[in-house]
């Protein structure tokens, strides 16, 4: 039985160069770090566990109210909560109304399998050198993989999105790890034996099942861009909204956008005029 997947290797129309994959070295967690580090080192306060039910617009303030009853003013609030959580907090009428046009962007769910093996065992697969294996497509249950080529870490990474991941919402972490590591035995035509006894470690993430999350990013629909242009105008109330799902380059993005559409949203509040959104790959 041959392997039934796509190795994506020159299909890009992009030009040469610019559709290798690039990674922060030491993953998004060296991101996070700096960004908490340059805000505290501007005067920041950071408040973990501080889950806000309300935002209310008084006459001269702004007032975060949390769950357990604490509250925090300022003269200006930004929510960057994910499209799923809007409706879940409460906000002053007129701000309601922008959000009722968040439903015309789209946005979906993912899982995400982690697997982390002794060796890399697929990079010479019966005598086939694929030591440069960077994506992996196939039609099993988990249909997308990628490696940390051009690193060398033994470590596989699987992704269900979709519909495809709604449909398996209530499986368990270990219930993901072993449609992985049964999806890539079939891919490899390698028995399920010989593919676990290699694993190491292993984590699945369901962002659908996530309190904070719900879901795990966003597209575009026809209405998209104006929808974008609805939240991000200002009405005068000082509630600003940012995201990925807000940002208005020429495509959707992820990481990027977020940074992007914060950048953007910041400027706003310090100008009174919006920036000119960079272009994000």
């Amino acid at each position: 039985m041959g392997m039934p997947y796509e190795l994506r290797r020159g299909c890009s129309t992009e030009p040469q160069g610019l559709d290798q994959q690039a990674r922060i070295a030491e993953g998004y967690g060296t991101l996070i770090e700096y960004l908490i580090s340059e805000c505290r080192r501007l005067g920041a306060s950071i408040h973990l566990g501080a889950a806000v039910a309300a935002i209310d617009a008084g006459r001269d303030r702004i007032t975060a109210r949390c769950h357990d009853g604490t509250a925090f003013e300022a003269d200006a609030v930004i929510l960057t909560v994910p499209l799923s959580l809007l409706p879940e907090i409460a906000l002053p009428a007129a701000t309601r109304k922008k959000v009722a046009a968040s439903t015309d962007i789209g946005f979906g769910n993912v899982v995400k399998i982690l697997l982390r093996f002794a060796t890399s065992w697929w990079a010479d697969h019966r005598g086939r050198d694929l030591t440069d294996l960077s994506f992996l497509f196939s039609s099993t249950t988990i249909p997308t993989w990628w490696t940390q080529h051009p690193a060398g870490y033994p470590v596989l990474t699987g992704w269900l999105a979709g519909p495809k991941a709604d449909r398996v919402a209530r499986l368990t972490a270990t219930d993901f790890v072993n449609l992985g590591l049964i999806s890539l035995a079939e891919i490899f035509d390698l028995s399920l034996d010989s593919v676990r006894k290699d694993l190491l470690t292993s984590r699945a993430i369901n962002w659908g099942n996530d309190p904070f999350a719900r879901v795990a990013y966003s597209y575009a629909t026809p209405k998209t861009r104006e929808a974008q242009s609805v939240l991000s105008r200002p009405n005068g109330d000082a509630i600003f909204f940012a995201g990925e799902a807000l940002y208005a380059g020429s495509d959707m993005g992820t990481v990027e956008a977020t940074l992007a559409s914060g950048q953007e949203t910041a400027q706003m509040i310090m100008t009174g005029s919006p920036a000119t959104p960079p272009r994000v790959r």
